[in-house]
């Protein structure tokens, strides 16, 4: 029986604006001033040019990606000195880093902050859901629609597939407010992030190739499966044989089985589609996997956002920490690079309606393993969480460490289909800080 999982996770932006509110004019639309001989010749003089030093202090890398806008003033950034109507609900309670303080909503990450390194200083000037989520991912600014590839397909194009797994997996699938985001962009489909569905599913299969029946009805279920994932795999590449052959392998079916961990473990992340994800995401960096996208949306708290956050600050509490700590008991940590972001932070102000709205100048991220500092807090925002004090944090910034931390040069020149370079980052810097 062949089990294949076409994720759905489109939920619609909170202003109700659709795809069609949008006129697409892409910087990448401009393809009659190209010259692509002389693109061509600039493309090969860069990349002889370039820096051999990077870091690269990990392998793979794992990227939690809370979509919607994680308020920052009700997690890991609490100002408990705020006059009303920007102080939140929650207080403050000690971590296992001294002087350090989170929400009381959070008291299984408490007991590991001292494995992480904590940025309260995320910052950038956008607040529109598409546009900023793009920026976040590939750490260049573009329009809603994605002009540059998100830093997984980034990280596929440049070391390429390795044995049958996917280079690059979105579990459940790519974030989406009205329509996909964080895509490959000009890199084409055969980057595009392999979707991997919902592990929390009952029976949760993707690439389960499994019959009980007669030597014949094995047959037709083998053939009728070569021909369902042979059409899949044309929709990564018409000729890209290794698609097949992962859908086909029992070591891919493997890396999937979700079932195959102790059932205390699964209980520990938390039986529900965001600890089942963190939990298949680790899962797959030890099978080979280098780069795992979880999206774990849904922080988009306009509204009575204390009673929703009493109902989802538990649920990433525990998916986290469970995360974070079985990363670190595995060793994992040596050469996993682990990343928690969102697009923007939160107002300080609660508006009339008891929410949070957009807020892009200020957010916490959180980084561990590949040599990140344990126990480290880094940057701090004003006394109403309103914008950083001290060393802001770019998208650019974030997506220049990461990928210098997997031995990727964050100034290379891709080629467009048209032949002109584009960088991967015109922009940022590795934040040096973090690295002990």
């Amino acid at each position: 029986m062949l089990d294949i999982v076409f994720p759905t996770c489109s939920t619609r932006r909170c202003d109700g604006q659709t795809r069609r509110d949008f006129l697409r004019v892409g910087s990448l639309g401009l393809a009659g001033f190209s010259v692509p001989a002389l693109l061509r010749a600039e493309v090969r003089e860069s990349r002889s040019n370039e820096k051999k030093n990077y870091r690269t202090t990990a392998r793979s890398a794992i990227l939690v990606f809370l979509g919607g806008g994680f308020s920052h003033h009700d997690s890991f950034d609490l100002k408990p000195d705020a006059p009303d109507g920007i102080r939140g609900q929650y207080t403050a309670i000690p971590t296992t880093v001294p002087g350090l303080s989170i929400s009381e909503k959070l008291p299984l990450m408490a007991r590991v902050m001292d494995r992480i390194t904590l940025v309260r200083s995320g910052s950038h000037n956008n607040d529109h859901h598409e546009t900023a989520t793009n920026w976040v991912l590939s750490g260049r600014f573009g329009t809603p629609f994605g002009d540059y590839p998100a830093l997984g397909a980034v990280m596929a194009h440049e070391t390429g597939r390795s044995g049958v797994v996917p280079p690059y997996v979105a579990v459940p699938c790519n974030p989406s407010f009205t329509w996909e985001l964080g895509k490959s962009a000009f890199l084409g489909g055969r980057y595009e992030s392999f979707q991997a569905g919902d592990p929390n599913q009952p029976n949760y299969r993707v690439l389960g190739l499994e019959s009980t029946g007669s030597a014949k009805t094995k047959q037709m279920e083998r053939r009728d499966s070569l021909q369902t994932v042979g059409g899949l795999a044309r929709r990564v590449d018409e000729n890209d044989a290794r698609a097949r052959d992962m859908l086909l392998s029992s070591e891919a079916r493997r890396a999937f089985a979700i079932d195959q961990e102790p059932d205390r473990l699964r209980d520990r992340y938390g039986r529900n589609t965001a600890g089942q994800s963190m939990l298949l995401a680790r899962r797959l960096i030890e099978n080979g996997v280098r780069f795992i996208t979880v999206n774990y949306g849904g922080w988009d708290h306009h509204s009575k956002i204390f009673a929703s956050l009493d109902k989802r600050l538990p649920e990433f509490d525990q998916a986290m920490s469970a995360l974070i700590e079985d990363m670190d008991i595995r060793g994992m940590f040596s050469d996993t690079l682990l990343v928690v972001m969102t697009e923007f932070g939160r107002t300080p102000k609660l508006n009339k309606d008891a929410g949070r709205d957009h807020w892009g100048h200020a957010g916490s991220l959180l980084f561990a393993g590949a040599g990140v500092k344990r126990g480290f807090v880094l940057g701090k925002t004003d006394r109403h969480g309103a914008f950083p004090t001290q060393r802001p944090v770019s998208p650019a910034d974030v997506a220049f460490t990461m990928l210098d931390a997997l031995g990727i040069n964050p100034r290379r020149h891709l080629t467009a289909p048209d032949g002109r370079p584009i960088a991967i980052l015109d922009a940022g810097e590795t934040i040096k800080e973090l690295f002990a």
